[in-house]
């Protein structure tokens, strides 16, 4: 986001700009802090020090990173723009139907552990951040990524959906259509060209397993032969 010297207004505007702003602070000191170690080991001993620490660095720096970009875009999307929405003020139920809250706060917990198992596969696992100037050196295909392409998305969107039902706001459900389609258009547009770019045949085989949005009803076994 480009900065015109305006504050920027509502209350959708007020997270994007709290999102842009905070994500590339994060983002840029992972990578500082990767390049200082790097740095202050010595041109005598830098690359082979790089050799033996190179992945408990990397795996330190997505740790660090993943924890940073959970706290500032889910929880900016997902919690401080709902809030500014709705106040998390209680007020009648959607449709009449009080069950609808039970749903809410059902999708709110089970959105937000899976928020926690992907973010803590991608340092992991993936040794990298779903930040896309840290993204992951190896592809994550394990946990809930057996059931769905794109889990994290779909747990942002179901904490969103779930305040949605649980407070009774229909300005915060349909914040959470038009977030879904954001990253749909985020996920067509850059993310699975970058990926298929990147990890190639792997990819594409992930792909032709895992829907997109809807979640398979049996995990997938892995890769086909």
């Amino acid at each position: 986001m480009e900065c015109n010297g305006r504050w920027p207004t509502g209350r959708v505007g007020y997270g994007a700009f709290l999102l842009s702003s905070y994500f590339c602070t994060g983002c840029q000191a992972v990578k500082v802090m990767l390049d200082y170690h790097c740095f202050n080991r010595g041109p005598s001993h830098r690359e082979e020090d790089f050799r033996v620490e190179s992945v408990g660095m990397r795996r330190l720096a997505a740790i660090v990173g993943s924890a940073l970009f959970l706290f500032i875009a889910p929880g900016t999307i997902a919690g401080l723009v709902p809030w500014r929405i709705s106040r998390w003020r209680v007020q009648s139920s959607l449709l009449a139907l009080p069950p609808l809250r039970a749903i809410g706060v059902l999708l709110v917990f089970a959105g937000s552990f899976m928020l926690m198992d992907c973010f803590a596969r991608f340092a992991l696992k993936g040794l990298g951040t779903p930040a896309p100037v840290f993204p992951p050196r190896h592809l994550v295909v394990n946990g809930l990524y057996r059931f769905v392409r794109n889990p994290m998305y779909v747990a942002v969107v179901s904490v969103i959906i779930g305040q949605g039902f649980f407070f009774g706001n229909l300005p915060v459900l349909e914040y959470g259509i038009v977030v879904w389609f954001c990253f749909h258009l985020f996920v067509l547009g850059y993310e699975e060209p970058t990926l298929r770019a990147t990890f190639g045949a792997e990819y594409e085989d992930f792909c032709a397993h895992i829907p997109r949005w809807i979640p398979r009803l049996r995990p997938w076994p892995g890769r086909s032969a």
